[in-house]
């Protein structure tokens, strides 16, 4: 049964209008968690996808994003144990029974392995908040349709970290919120062999309903993780929706194209310090006030490996890192250094001037940015494929829609579109039909309803 407790902590974090659809779904989750373990109290814990309004690889390169958190999440129902072991089952087909035990060096499971995203977090926290921490007995269900979609570019993958780490941090009583969680369950994801940055996992800890999250990815130097500067920003602006539409292309954020994207970025860094060593430049992010116009030339639109050994520069081991080398490289002989970094360089101008355009209630501004964003993730960072582009130009097709680029890492995955409230549903109906003509496949529509935060939603008693 579901008490009056719990339909108020469903409200508050789905919103009412979800309250019904979500309480039927924590009963089965519930069910099936006591047909597994057997009776007992057991805590739920969610942590929310994200959709990026605009920002794309930029947190990687300690620049500013701007995502929202999606009422799409990933349940994780855990019963704390006396050792420290996990055991781990879902509720989706497919997606077999696992166990491992807390240690400070956990064994990977193979690679894509879903078992990888919750062996991460407790390692990291192992490593740096044990000895000794207690294990749990587990549940994960981020089933459709009330889950992340998987592989679609809205962090299914952070989400089931960033509930793992909630959840141990919880049931081990460790000091660990905000910033600081978020910053640790970034850096847990290493574990998975992606160098990713700390968006995904910073929307899902501090969403707030109702608000897009304005983030500077570099922490201020004098105070560490808990220092990052954010804001929330208001997305409810009246007369529009924001809406994803999912092209059921999917993709491998484990494969090469993602970290070789990393590669060229930290190259145009190692590039750039050869050139101003009196400068202290880290990431990209350390050049973003200098003009473009002066960067460029600095930077060569493709180098070869051969040449990055002349220079001292070793691309296989450029991705090294606190969690261990990442060699996304070794087939590699070609890096388009110039194009990466335009993209990145430019994208933080886009986000801050989104940020100036919502704030300013400005949808046709905000949309126009979103269109020159979606043109540089396709042209110079090359993550788009002909099925986005083909939503994209059905997106932009539809009268009502302000603006529409991909969203998420790419390869596959996503979009993201504005569009007048009264034209959404001859939007999804125009969407739908015509990608199926192009493509013959399924595009799948649904309204960003933005969720809260990750967190403990309820513990039940089961007898």
């Amino acid at each position: 049964m579901l008490t009056m407790d719990m339909i108020s902590a469903l409200r508050q974090t789905y919103g009412a209008a979800a309250e019904a659809a979500q309480a039927a779904r924590y009963r089965r989750a519930l069910d099936a968690f006591k047909e597994r373990y057997g009776p007992g109290q057991v805590c739920v814990f969610h942590a929310p996808g994200r959709v990026n309004l605009i920002g794309e690889h930029t947190d990687y390169n300690h620049g500013f994003v701007l995502p929202m958190a999606l009422d799409k999440d990933v349940l994780l129902l855990a019963r704390p144990r006396d050792d420290g072991a996990v055991r781990l089952s879902n509720i989706e087909e497919g997606y077999g029974d696992r166990r491992f035990d807390i240690a400070q060096d956990i064994p990977r499971a193979s690679l894509g392995d879903w078992a990888n995203y919750a062996q991460g977090p407790a390692q990291l926290l192992e490593q740096e908040y044990g000895p000794g921490l207690s294990g749990f007995d587990g549940l994960v269900d981020g089933a459709p349709p009330f889950g992340v979609p998987r592989g679609a570019g809205l962090s299914s993958s952070s989400a089931l970290t960033v509930a793992t780490a909630v959840a141990l941090v919880a049931l081990n009583d460790i000091d660990l919120a905000g910033p600081e969680l978020a910053d640790a369950c970034g850096r847990a994801e290493w574990y998975v062999g992606t160098r990713g940055g700390i968006m995904d996992q910073f929307i899902s800890i501090l969403a707030r309903r109702d608000h897009a999250l304005f983030l500077d990815c570099r922490p201020r130097a004098d105070g560490g993780a808990n220092a990052y500067d954010y804001r929330h920003v208001s997305i409810g602006a009246g007369g529009y929706a924001v809406l994803v539409v999912d092209s059921g292309v999917r993709h491998h954020n484990t494969g090469p194209l993602f970290n070789r994207r990393v590669a060229e970025g930290r190259i145009g860094v190692r590039l750039l310090q050869r050139h101003q060593p009196e400068a202290s430049i880290t990431h990209l992010r350390d050049v973003q006030v200098v003009p473009w116009a002066e960067l460029e030339p600095l930077l060569p639109e493709v180098i070869h490996r051969d040449e990055l050994l002349r220079l001292g520069i070793d691309p296989d081991t450029i991705l090294d890192g606190p969690a261990g080398p990442t060699s996304a490289t070794p087939d590699t002989d070609r890096f388009y250094v110039r194009r990466r970094c335009r993209h990145v360089h430019s994208e933080n101008r886009r986000v801050l001037a989104s940020v100036e355009a919502l704030e300013a209630g400005d949808m046709a501004a905000f949309g126009r940015l979103l269109a020159q964003a979606h043109a540089s993730a396709r042209d110079d960072y090359e993550i788009s494929t002909p099925e986005i582009e083909a939503l994209v130009d059905l997106a932009n097709g539809v009268p009502g829609t302000v603006g529409a680029r991909l969203t998420g890492a790419g390869w596959g995955g996503c979009i993201v579109a504005v569009v007048a409230q009264e034209q959404v549903a001859a939007f999804a109906q125009a969407v739908t039909r015509g990608y199926r003509q192009r493509t013959g496949l399924t595009a799948t529509v649904f309204p960003c309803q933005s969720a809260a935060g990750a967190g403990l939603v309820y513990r039940s008693d089961m007898g």
